[in-house]
């Protein structure tokens, strides 16, 4: 039987929980360490659930913060937040929420992207932003605003959410920003939403595509968009950085499964190689 202070992890040796226990529940203000990054925390119900009107979340950054409503962990509606500079950090009321927009769940669907399209996330238009992108045959790219170490999230990629079969059937003219989320989800930002005028809730699908990368996709669980991909980076960059990731079709099937300009990108780069072996 749990009682008295207790750090969990999971299988990895990650951290998952810092708290509290009193005869197998917990009880008190907790922290909860999820598992792609960002933390909860706050004190949690009878039941041991992180439920209430006092709940923050901490980006990956430890310096943006989200307070408000959540309900076992789950964002209902909450406001930015900064650290009063009072109190221990991972106390939620040493949190007070600042002026900004009420950020709701916004998990998008085969057909609604968001419920808020314009709307920003606060840590992500911190970190980035799109202008032209400096490879030539690209239209516009990401760029880094701070400087970051590898292993840092740097942006999100959210978008309407379709099935792997409803991709496959269809040309790739239409695929230009999918990727996919598991074996049974595939994200996409189709015309119009990959235009800013009428989507910017996430910028991910701007990142253009380098076979010498500095960032690579990985998984996210997000409190407003749910599961999703993130931009991390595998190298350090600085302000002014183009971010860079590698696509990763399968070179066994570029005929089926990779864009024409893939394959011409790819044959060049192998030519490049080879010229200076």
């Amino acid at each position: 039987m749990l009682h008295g202070s207790c750090e969990e992890f999971n299988a990895s040796g990650q951290l998952t929980f810092k708290g509290n226990y009193l005869n197998n529940m917990r009880i008190g203000v907790c922290q909860f360490f999820l598992e792609f990054g960002g933390t909860l925390f706050g004190r949690v119900n009878k039941f041991g659930k992180l439920s209430g009107n006092n709940i923050v979340y901490a980006y990956p950054d430890n310096k943006t913060f989200l307070k408000g409503q959540f309900e076992d962990g789950e964002l209902v509606c909450a406001y930015p937040a900064v650290y009063s500079g009072v109190g221990d950090e991972f106390n939620p009321f040493s949190y007070k929420t600042i002026k900004g927009k009420k950020i709701t769940k916004d998990v998008s669907t085969s057909f609604v992207i968001s419920k808020s399209p314009l709307d920003e996330d606060i840590f992500e238009s911190s970190r980035v932003e799109v202008k032209q992108s400096s490879n030539k045959n690209a239209g516009e790219g990401l760029f880094s605003c701070v400087h970051a170490q590898p292993g840092e999230v740097m942006s999100f990629y959210d978008g309407v959410r379709l099935t792997h079969k409803e991709v496959d059937e269809r040309d790739w003219l239409y695929n230009d920003n999918t990727i996919s989320l598991d074996q049974e989800v595939v994200i996409d930002v189709p015309k119009p939403w990959n235009d800013l005028k009428f989507y910017k809730a996430s910028l991910g699908h701007k990142a253009n595509h380098s076979f010498k990368p500095n960032c690579m996709y990985d998984r996210f669980n997000h409190p407003r968009f749910g599961k999703i991909k993130c931009i991390r980076t595998i190298s350090f960059v600085q302000p002014g950085d183009e971010l860079f990731v590698e696509y990763g079709y399968d070179h066994l099937k570029l005929d089926t499964d990779a864009p024409l300009w893939y394959q011409k990108a790819l044959v060049e780069h192998l030519n490049n190689k080879d010229k200076k072996v």
